[in-house]
């Protein structure tokens, strides 16, 4: 047999099948095709040799903004996803019902990133940075979300809403968007995915009632009002509640929502993230988020394994939208998303969202991304 392309002598972390060990990997027809060692570089039509470097699965970036030039938010997504490592991303809500055709149309449909999208309650979606987009609650349309959820649930993974008082949502309406994006999210058998910080309650425990198994709970390490501790820096019971029964924590670094303070007195108390995210977006591209590599690093920073923080970016989030048999392994028989990293060793300072700097002893580099069994690009040969 005859491969497309084979990345030979890496050492390959996949999480998915407790996979540590150097071997090589094959790729034909869009698949994984072979994971073994020793494969012959003629075996191929195109080798890369990852000598020294780690092999892991395309990343999966469960929280970005990708809706360029339509969303203030929005970023190119191909230079910022599958470019740097990302293989398959899910849009956070950038696009709603009134906007979400145009969304896939122009971006889902054409990007070379596997893109998929949490719908916003609010049918505008995301637009404009200084009118909320539930400023208005009759934008929250059960029925139209529903509607667009129907007719494109191959990409609609569920509902987004966000919380924020005053900036986001009007004082008159409370939690109303919650139970609105509930709604409909019940009425299509999909999860809600909830952004919660300075909501209209002083924990988040009224939100957790709301929240059931497959849930996302983003922005899990904001510092602001509404977070996971409380008065005393303890953990909440309700966080841990929601946890056993299944909804997801989700880091979702942002702007202005991953505070080291935070992070470190809950992982102290065993709280870790199910899942890493970025919420890469407009305001953060540039500091001080970059990309996905760089928020796993501030894992890395925090003690995580390098199994464990690769784990929160392949495995989890690919049985949290129900695709682990397909991507965030390298099974054979799963589509075919690699990325190849460099591990550099050194001091690399790493700030959270209010600008605090920590200095990591150790840095992941993408330095070459396969899709679909194609090599997307390369720094090695």
């Amino acid at each position: 047999m005859r491969y497309s392309l084979l990345l030979k002598n890496g050492l390959v972390i996949d999480p998915a099948q407790g996979l540590h060990a150097v071997q090589d990997i094959a790729f034909l027809d869009g698949k994984v095709a072979a994971v073994t060692h020793d494969l012959a570089r003629e075996s191929a039509a195109e080798t890369i040799d990852c000598t020294g470097k780690i092999v892991a699965p395309g990343m999966i970036d469960l929280h970005v903004h990708v809706f360029w030039g339509v969303s203030h938010l929005g970023i190119e997504v191909d230079p910022h996803c599958v470019a740097k490592g990302v293989t398959t991303a899910v849009d956070a809500g950038s696009a709603g019902a009134d906007t979400f055709p145009g969304f896939r149309k122009y971006v889902i449909d054409v990007c070379a990133t596997r893109l998929f999208a949490q719908l916003n309650i609010s049918a505008q979606g995301m637009l404009n940075p200084e009118v909320g987009e539930l400023d208005d609650l009759r934008f929250a349309s059960v029925p139209r979300a529903v509607q667009m959820m129907e007719a494109h649930r191959d990409v609609i993974l569920g509902v987004k809403v966000r919380l924020t008082k005053g900036s986001i949502v009007s004082e008159a309406s409370g939690l109303r968007p919650l139970h609105l994006a509930r709604e409909a999210a019940d009425a299509v058998g999909a999860p809600i995915m909830v952004h919660p910080q300075d909501a209209w309650c002083d924990s988040i425990d009224d939100i957790l009632k709301v929240m059931r198994k497959d849930d996302i709970m983003t922005h899990c390490y904001h510092g602001s009002r509404c977070g996971i501790l409380d008065a005393q820096g303890r953990v909440r019971e309700s966080v841990l509640a929601a946890m056993e029964r299944g909804v997801i924590f989700d880091v979702g670094h942002g702007a202005g929502s991953f505070h080291w303070q935070t992070a470190e007195q809950a992982l102290a108390q065993g709280v870790l993230p199910q899942t890493i995210s970025s919420d890469l977006h407009h305001y953060n591209v540039n500091g001080p988020v970059y990309d996905l590599a760089t928020t796993v690093n501030k894992f890395l920073y925090l003690g995580l394994s390098l199994d464990e923080a690769l784990r929160r970016v392949t495995a989890t989030p690919a049985a949290a939208i129900h695709l682990n048999d397909q991507i965030g392994t390298l099974a054979v028989g799963a589509w075919g998303d690699a990325v190849v990293f460099a591990l550099e060793q050194g001091s690399f300072p790493l700030a959270d969202s209010l600008g605090q700097v920590r200095t990591g002893t150790q840095r992941l580099t993408p330095v070459t991304v396969v899709r679909a069994g194609r090599l997307y690009h390369s720094a090695v040969s």
